[in-house]
């Protein structure tokens, strides 16, 4: 029998990832990988029964923020404290830098497109501001927007047609026109909220937009207008990210600062990132 929706379990141990939790990600086998396992500087992978471990060791001063995978299977890391987006084989687990740009505050998180165009959030969050990012898959990095809020959650929705991005402090959900090219226009206001933070956003395969309620110890479930359709409580309170993953693309792990783990819970559609990466097909 499945398991009740919306209903979060804690998933890992407590305190098996540090407190810089964040970016979680699975491939494509279904093995889930967030930053910051055991110690900072690390990326740890989790497999589908819940074992983890250390993965990769990042090159030394490199601590990773957001992660996704490309079409290829490659892993795209963010990594804020040297101004990079890393890409690591996960076969061989070799790393590389796939871009760096010195003018970045600290890339964040990331999305990405089909074509492997990579968007970055560049949070300041010293004065509250931040930019937004565009890597072309050949490394080419170029900035889309500046002098916004402390921009955090990044996600590109099904069709391609929208980038989303938020604000962490000032907790704006901002939705802009995507063009095939990766650029972007129309900005407009998709939903503000009056009090906790906003951090990590994924969209499942129908358009629906997730994000972690930092401090809240909550994910809220969007429409595309930006209506609130569902919350999910959470037994951490200072969640920082989610990702989709299971057999069916329709598990949500979210990672959890204040505990050092990730919790789950079932949805009744897959995420958009399983889809992307070829672990589901949408019927």
């Amino acid at each position: 029998m499945d398991k009740q929706l919306y209903r979060s379990e804690v998933f890992t141990e407590a305190h098996g990832f540090t407190g810089g939790i964040e970016g979680p990600a699975c491939d494509a086998k279904g093995n889930l990988y967030a930053v910051n396992y055991d110690h900072e500087g690390t990326i740890g992978m989790v497999t589908p029964d819940g074992t983890s471990s250390v993965f990769v060791e990042l090159p030394s001063g490199s601590i990773g923020n957001g992660i996704r995978f490309n079409q290829a299977g490659e892993m795209l890391v963010a990594d804020y404290t040297n101004h990079n987006i890393l890409k690591i084989n996960p076969i061989t687990r070799e790393i590389f830098v796939h871009a760096h740009e010195s003018n970045m505050n600290q890339p964040n998180d990331i999305a990405i497109a089909a074509n492997g165009i990579v968007f970055a959030s560049d949070p300041n969050w010293s004065n509250s501001t931040g930019q937004i990012w565009r890597i072309t898959p050949d490394g080419q990095v170029d900035l889309l927007e500046g002098d916004m809020g402390t921009t955090n959650g990044i996600e590109v929705s099904p069709d391609e047609k929208t980038l989303y991005v938020n604000e962490s402090v000032q907790r704006n959900i901002w939705a802009y026109d995507l063009s095939e090219d990766g650029q972007i226009s129309n900005k407009r206001l998709l939903i503000s909220f009056d009090d906790f933070g906003l951090d990590g956003m994924r969209c499942d395969a129908e358009g629906y937009l997730y994000s972690t309620r930092f401090g809240k110890g909550t994910v809220v479930k969007l429409s595309p207008q930006g209506e609130i359709v569902q919350e999910i409580q959470l037994q951490g309170t200072n969640c920082t990210n989610l990702t989709f993953g299971g057999e069916d693309g329709c598990t949500v792990y979210v990672t959890v600062a204040d505990q050092g783990n990730v919790e789950s819970f079932r949805v009744e559609t897959p995420g958009r990132c399983r889809v992307l990466c070829g672990a589901v097909e949408v019927k």
